[in-house]
């Protein structure tokens, strides 16, 4: 069922028993007008080393960035992730790689490249497999990055346009981070516990659907509506305290 989410109540204490699955642009991070520019607030590593060693391993990243752009972030963590939106997978140091781009996509990204030069703070960013169109450092690009991307689609068989916060990413289809978090419920350490999401874009309420079908818990960051998420908490600040509490940090 969709609510409205300025109401819902904060998530219980985290459990041993949990499988925690977190995004992280927008829930661990806050958003940077560039992916490249974001920071990581002190101490995180620290605190989701000591969460992941709590859960015997079971916590993973679900992200659109690339593991490899993971790895760097939260370095010298290797978590289990999935990235790209789950198109690329790690659970037990497996790792399943994402398709090969097709050359459409550097195309694509040759004239984004050229749409952005015109709106400063617009920026392209290549992940390989897929490609995103983001306008948060300027606005004025979003009709026009919008326009490139739906007239590139008919050229990318397989492919979608997924939006997010001032982001267009055109990916293969399939893969979602619903049916990432799926399959690694499936594989220990994640297999037999309680599943939970905490992640704060519409690209997550695939998770969302997943973790609430498995008796789990939904976990919305910020007030965007609708959602199917059952608990919110207000910002990654509120995240990293409430994550905090689980391994007795001071927040």
């Amino acid at each position: 069922m969709i609510v409205a989410t300025a109401s819902l109540p904060r998530p219980p204490a985290i459990a041993d028993d949990w499988a925690l699955f977190l995004d992280v642009d927008g829930t661990l991070l806050e958003f940077a007008e560039r992916p490249d520019e974001v920071r990581l607030p002190p101490d995180l590593v620290n605190v989701l080393g000591a969460l992941h060693a709590r859960l015997d391993g079971a916590l993973a990243l679900v992200s659109g960035r690339p593991l490899d752009v993971l790895d760097r972030l939260f370095a010298p963590l290797h978590l289990p992730a999935a990235g790209l939106h789950g198109l690329e997978r790690r659970i037990d140091g497996s790792k399943e790689e994402a398709p090969e781009p097709p050359p459409a996509l550097g195309h694509l990204r040759e004239d984004a490249g050229r749409v952005a030069e015109r709106y400063p703070g617009a920026v392209v960013e290549d992940k390989g497999s897929t490609l995103a169109l983001h306008w948060r450092g300027n606005t004025a690009a979003h009709q026009d990055l919008m326009a490139l991307a739906n007239a590139a689609l008919p050229d990318l068989p397989g492919y979608r346009i997924q939006s997010g916060d001032h982001v267009a990413e055109l990916r293969p289809g399939g893969a979602n981070k619903g049916s990432a978090i799926e399959q690694m419920m499936d594989r220990p350490p994640f297999a037999g516990r309680r599943p939970v999401f905490v992640g704060d874009d519409h690209t997550d309420e695939h998770g969302f659907e997943v973790v609430r079908d498995h008796d789990g818990l939904a976990v919305l960051v910020g007030n965007r509506q609708p959602s199917v998420a059952a608990h919110r908490l207000a910002d990654p600040t509120d995240v990293i305290s409430w994550l905090q509490a689980a391994i007795g940090s001071p927040a």
